[in-house]
């Protein structure tokens, strides 16, 4: 019986202190916002919106992204991954935002003074570190 006596200390011991030792991550925190549209292209026009959209670039072109966002929210988060096509990540970029409603854009851009390597490219947005999308496009 006092075997039972001693095992109960720990075990109710180890109950009361599981709240506070390691914890799962807190998923991102909800907000009112998010990704409606998602354009790549060779230039950008005043609104930030693409001027000219492509998915075939030229090596000395620098590549541009513009990301609209619905909703409004006191901050978020996005965040643009540019990888090659062997998945080798060429950068990574994010910007805070404050939407206040309608129609937010956001734009991103990359360039490479000695020129881009032919090959396939894909750039993701992330809303708050979660995946809102992606667009592929070519350098050739």
């Amino acid at each position: 019986m006092r075997m039972h006596q001693y095992t109960r200390v720990p075990v109710s011991l180890l109950l009361a202190a599981a709240p506070f030792g390691c914890s799962a991550p807190k998923p991102a925190a909800q907000t009112g916002v998010k990704v409606t549209q998602i354009d790549v292209g060779r230039s950008i026009a005043a609104d930030k919106t693409i001027a000219e959209k492509t998915d075939s670039f030229r090596p000395a072109d620098t590549f541009y992204v513009s990301v609209k966002t619905d909703g409004s929210g006191p901050s978020a988060t996005l965040t643009a991954r540019w990888t090659y096509q062997d998945g080798q990540v060429v950068d990574e970029s994010g910007q805070n935002i404050a939407p206040i409603g309608r129609a937010t854009v956001t734009e991103f851009h990359l360039s490479k003074p000695d020129g881009w390597p032919a090959g396939g490219y894909k750039v993701e947005v992330l809303l708050n570190g979660v995946s809102a999308g992606a667009r592929e496009f070519k350098v050739t």
